[in-house]
């Protein structure tokens, strides 16, 4: 059985990248501070202390990783200062995997590497449906966060390493997510709970078009890529950029809440892009990889899920 390390594998993708990888038939090793369900060996380590990643690493013995650990609370990892510990952890993390005996490693990113500056603005007149703002892998990056040129720098550094080392590599650029158990700060989720709590939902016009992806999708698609012999950066998405506005409605409909969503409450900032949409024929035509979930779907999941986990807190002793 081909065995893989996984680190992230409790997170809001890992957790779906895991059951994936299971049903591919790999061997899954977690590494972290948290077991994930369904991984057939955990290795609890810290990953930003050396000793303990590269003794995990030295332990599962994988022909592959799967590295998806990052910093991630929503409102904080754009500027955290900690995104400088886990390039420097990430770096070391596949080094020590490719000097352990592994042979290919995927590696989650960001389409926050992108210049977002050659989408159009919201602010700006005129069709904002052409071409620009959807992102094939060789678009040029300019982050604008920390966050991203974190990712950014450790893509290009793992590139050149992985070129003189012999190591086969891939390079997954998420966009946007939703789906069951998001943590509060993200669209979806906030606004699900929101209105099936009978809360009132601030939000902007909602006229920006973002690709969405289910969550499931997305480690589904790592699951594929890390499967696969593809190398460099493979953006997963849907494919599809849709208004927020449009989401939005969609889970006021599913709520019976509509009523309590405040379209322009909240302001944009000028910089905003109209669109940023994934270019995703490399996930399709050479990993062979397609979504699942159609927004439909996935939205109606989503706020069942939230619907149920409200109920039974509510009914709880």
């Amino acid at each position: 059985m081909r065995r893989v390390l996984v680190t992230g594998g409790a997170g809001f993708v890992g957790r779906h990248a895991v059951a994936a990888l299971v049903a591919r038939g790999f061997e899954v090793h977690a590494v972290g501070r948290t077991a994930p369900a369904g991984a057939h060996a955990f290795h609890p380590a810290d990953l930003l202390v050396a000793s303990q990643r590269q003794a995990a690493v030295r332990a599962a013995g994988a022909s592959r990783l799967l590295h998806l650990a990052w910093v991630t609370e929503p409102g904080r990892y754009w500027h955290a200062p900690s995104n400088l510990d886990w390039t420097g952890a990430s770096l070391d993390l596949v080094r020590a995997f490719h000097e352990a005996g592994g042979r290919r490693a995927v590696v989650a990113g960001t389409c926050a590497e992108y210049d977002w500056t050659a989408a159009p603005l919201l602010s700006e007149p005129g069709d904002h449906a052409a071409e620009a703002g959807r992102f094939a892998e060789d678009a040029p990056c300019r982050p604008a966060t920390l966050y991203g040129t974190a990712k950014d720098g450790l893509r290009r550094i793992l590139a050149s390493y992985a070129a003189t080392a012999g190591l086969s590599w891939a390079w997954g650029r998420l966009f946007y997510l939703y789906g069951p158990g998001e943590t509060p700060g993200r669209l979806v989720g906030d606004a699900a709970r929101a209105l099936l709590c009978g809360q009132r939902l601030a939000t902007s016009e909602g006229l920006q078009r973002r690709d969405f992806l289910h969550v499931a999708d997305a480690g589904a698609a790592f699951a594929a890529l890390l499967e696969s012999d593809v190398g460099g950066p493979v953006n997963i998405g849907s494919g599809h950029a849709v208004a927020v506005r449009q989401i939005l409605e969609g889970i006021g409909a599913l709520t019976g809440r509509a009523d309590l969503i405040d379209f322009g409450a909240r302001p944009l900032g000028p910089s905003e892009p109209a669109r940023i949409e994934a270019d995703i024929r490399r996930l399709s035509d050479e990993v062979g990889f397609a979504p699942r979930y159609g927004l439909e779907t996935g939205l109606a999941e989503t706020v069942a899920a939230w619907r149920a986990a409200l109920s039974n807190a509510a009914s709880a002793p």
